[in-house]
């Protein structure tokens, strides 16, 4: 891509030249549902999401943004050029003409800043860059490495105020004769990364199993809505047992009814709390 020429090729571009302002205001046109016009759905559906990823995103509170970040992260055809394509493609034009001066502003800061990368650095050149060589995929996890990435038996879906229970499930199923690894968010994943991208690689391609750990709190979560919907868009018919509910304590709220044909382990039935955390180990070490 040249950028010092009057007249850059969008599609050249990277979509991740967008800043802030425009993806708020994307969210602002795309994210309400219409009945005319195309929303975030059918613009997703044209960047190659399939219908299944498409509900899952459903759940997220903005999922404009959440689509653009992962369109982004997996296709490396992912540029301006092609977003404003598909806009015109689906007749949002008013979205083009709207967002087209601030799209323009940051295109030219992204040929900025390349044009300065480009200048030779002030460095001597024993001294290395800071430009990072993770991919996004890789390097997500405390013992990660791009050659060697780490795998679990579980994700551990929660929220913050069940982590107390978290904890004990740790000590359970890690720090005794079950000796299971057990993928908990604020312990293994390290920061930096898109939540979504991250999420989505650890429960499809890193963990055997998902254990949702149902509460009131969890009911209200964004982050376990996503994470559970997005585990069983990958098991249909929980074909795979690739989901485990989990009970800890009473609920005021009904179970959530997208959960209700799987068999849950129940800790606070006195009968079954004996055999709870073997009975779980045991679903978590099936092949």
């Amino acid at each position: 891509m040249a950028c010092s020429e009057p007249e850059v090729d969008l599609c050249s571009v990277p979509v991740v030249a967008l800043n802030v302002t425009v993806r708020k205001k994307l969210g602002l046109y795309l994210n309400p549902k219409h009945t005319v016009a195309a929303d975030w759905t059918e613009v997703a559906e044209e960047m190659g999401f399939s219908y299944l990823e498409i509900e899952n995103h459903k759940a997220v509170r903005n999922p404009t943004r959440a689509v653009l970040e992962e369109w982004a992260a997996r296709n490396q055809g992912a540029s301006v050029g092609k977003l404003l394509s598909i806009l015109e493609k689906k007749e949002r034009k008013d979205v083009v003409e709207d967002l087209r001066p601030l799209i323009d502003e940051d295109v030219r800061k992204y040929c900025e800043s390349l044009k300065k990368k480009s200048e030779p650095p002030v460095q001597v050149p024993e001294v290395d860059s800071c430009v990072p060589r993770t991919p996004e995929r890789f390097g997500i996890t405390v013992d990660d490495s791009e050659d060697a990435p780490e795998f679990f038996d579980a994700f551990i879906c929660y929220c913050q105020s069940d982590f107390e229970f978290v904890k004990e499930m740790i000590r359970e199923l890690e720090q005794t004769e079950y000796k299971l690894k057990l993928c908990v968010f604020d312990r293994n994943v390290l920061p930096g990364s898109c939540v979504w991208t991250v999420t989505s690689e650890l429960i499809e391609k890193r963990c055997k199993r998902m254990v949702a750990v149902i509460s009131d709190e969890y009911l209200d979560s964004d982050d376990c809505d996503f994470q559970t919907k997005f585990a069983l868009s990958l098991c249909p018919g929980a074909r795979s047992k690739r989901l485990i509910p989990v009970i800890y304590k009473s609920m005021t709220k009904p179970f959530p009814s997208i959960l209700r044909f799987l068999t849950v382990c129940d800790y606070t039935r006195p009968c079954t709390e004996a055999w709870f955390w073997g009975r779980l180990a045991k679903a978590l070490s099936l092949p």
